[in-house]
């Protein structure tokens, strides 16, 4: 349960914040690296939703 929460939370997060920075008109690079933000910050949230679901 924990790694497919991981899983969904780096996917949604990573997406979720590449997009956004697309929109927002970054560049490719940076959009890139706020997407690897937005990864990071979806492994925490999903290890925390795993730890909840218990």
């Amino acid at each position: 349960m924990v790694k497919l929460c991981i899983f969904v939370g780096t996917t949604v997060g990573g997406t979720a914040l590449g997009f956004a920075a697309d929109a927002l008109g970054c560049s490719f690079l940076w959009s890139f690296l706020i997407s690897g933000v937005g990864s990071v910050v979806g492994v925490y949230a999903g290890w925390k939703t795993a730890q909840l679901l218990k």
